[in-house]
C-alpha cells in the first residue's frame, strides 16, 4: 500500500513564502508523475503544478513565475515552493503521483490527506 504524506502548509502573510513536501512511502516499482493540486472553499479542486518524467513541467496560469514544482526521486518525495503568496492561493493543497507498486500492476493515481495554505494580513 502507498501512502503520501504532505508537510508544509500553514498561515502566511502575502508576498511571503511556503515550501510544500510530499514523500511516498510502501511499495513502488515506478513513479511517472507527481503533481499538486488545490481546492478552495466552494470550488473545484484544480491543478497547480506538475512535473512528469522529471523534467516536462506544467503550471496553472494563475502560479506561473510564482510557484515551482521540483522532485526528488531518490526519496519519492515532490516539493512545491510557493513564492510571492496572494490571498488567492489560500486553499488545501494535495500531492498527487501516478505510479505502478509492481512492475506487472496497473497504474494508479494516489493522493495525500491534503494541508491548508492560508495567505492573510
Amino acid at each position: 500500500q502507498v501512502q503520501l504524506v504532505e508537510s508544509g502548509g500553514g498561515l502566511v502573510q502575502p508576498g511571503g513564502s511556503l515550501r510544500l513536501s510530499c514523500a511516498a512511502s510502501g511499495s513502488i516499482f515506478h513513479i511517472y508523475a507527481m503533481g499538486w493540486y488545490r481546492q478552495a472553499p466552494g470550488k473545484q479542486r484544480e491543478l497547480v503544478a506538475a512535473i512528469t518524467s522529471g523534467t516536462s513541467t506544467n503550471y496553472a496560469d494563475s502560479v506561473k513565475g510564482r510557484f515551482t514544482i521540483s522532485t526528488d526521486n531518490a526519496k519519492n518525495t515532490v516539493y512545491l515552493q510557493m513564492n510571492s503568496l496572494k490571498p488567492e492561493d489560500t486553499a488545501v493543497y494535495y500531492c498527487q503521483m501516478t505510479l505502478r507498486v509492481w512492475i506487472g500492476a496497473p497504474t494508479i493515481d494516489s493522493w495525500g490527506q491534503g494541508t491548508q495554505v492560508s495567505v492573510s494580513s
